[in-house]
């Protein structure tokens, strides 16, 4: 009699400056945990966009070398350092340089935001929000990308009522949800909640935990022991048949938000990170029943 199939399975991976600044040290993390897919967000603290060409090409390079893919690139677009009246062509200017660098990277996920007001009242601030986000919507599909709206800083970011209407207004293949587990805790929401009416559009997901402190400080955990209903979430995505990555974004040691008030935001810990790395796995095995193996990196261009 034959086996039952095997059930399908998110694959792991993390956003490499929480584990260390350089590229050396995030794909060094990456090789301890045994993993081979990595998330882009800075290179020495640029923003992939901001890097420069040479920089840029021998990353490329050296990514490509070692085998590890690249799920996904967390760009600045609309983020907490880019209020809603601020400058589109920021936006248009980074999605076009991101055009070009995903197809060397081999991705075609963007990470983006739905800006912070920046003292617009609503419906002022939902309206511009969403005529921005058409036109980056229509540039993506023109050039093969897939944005992906985090639940984070934004018009659409702390409501699944606002990021379904996102979504409905945009009415875009090029447009999709990125589902992050620990955001919750700070902007005073549920996150299995939230995600339950999300789940059918989530196209990448970062795991996070956190807790709240004395003066409703927020300080943040590894995977599975805090306040965000991490489990809980992880059981949604696999009722749903979820087989994207679970891209792990720690903020042990680095918090990158902080700079756009002016605060350390910190640096990664590879020890830290690769920890992290391991009770994800813990909590994808008892999920899942097992952690995918890495691609074979026989034959790495």
């Amino acid at each position: 009699m034959s086996s039952a199939p095997e059930r399908p399975r998110p694959v792991p991976a993390g956003i490499g400056d929480e584990a260390a600044p350089g590229l050396d040290g995030q794909l060094a993390a990456l090789a301890e945990l045994g993993w081979n897919r990595l998330e882009l967000r800075t290179i020495d603290a640029v923003p992939i966009a901001e890097v420069d060409e040479r920089a840029f090409a021998r990353a490329a390079r050296g990514i490509r070398d070692t085998g590890t893919d690249v799920v996904a690139v967390a760009s600045r677009i609309g983020d907490w350092s880019r209020p809603a009246t601020g400058d589109f062509a920021l936006d248009l200017a980074e999605l076009e340089v991101l055009a070009r660098r995903c197809a060397v990277l081999g991705t075609r996920l963007v990470r983006i935001m739905s800006h912070p007001s920046g003292g617009l009242a609503e419906p002022g601030w939902g309206r511009r929000v969403r005529a921005r986000l058409r036109e980056l919507a229509r540039r993506a599909e023109d050039t093969g990308l897939v944005l992906v709206h985090e639940n984070c800083a934004g018009w659409a970011g702390e409501s699944a009522e606002r990021a379904l209407e996102l979504l409905a207004e945009v009415d875009s293949p090029a447009l999709r949800l990125l589902f992050d587990t620990g955001n919750g805790v700070a902007h005073g929401y549920r996150a299995p909640e939230m995600l339950r009416a999300l789940v059918a559009h989530v196209a990448h997901v970062h795991v996070k935990d956190a807790v709240t402190g004395p003066g409703g400080e927020v300080g943040y955990v590894l995977p599975g022991t805090g306040e965000a209903g991490v489990a809980a979430c992880l059981e949604l995505l696999a009722e749903h048949g979820y087989t994207g990555a679970l891209s792990i974004e720690p903020h042990l040691h680095l918090r990158p938000h902080l700079r756009a008030s002016g605060g350390d935001p910190g640096r990664g810990d590879r020890a830290a990170f690769v920890a992290y790395g391991h009770e994800l796995e813990r909590l994808m095995v008892r999920q899942w029943g097992a952690v995918p193996a890495p691609r074979s990196t026989e034959g790495a261009r």
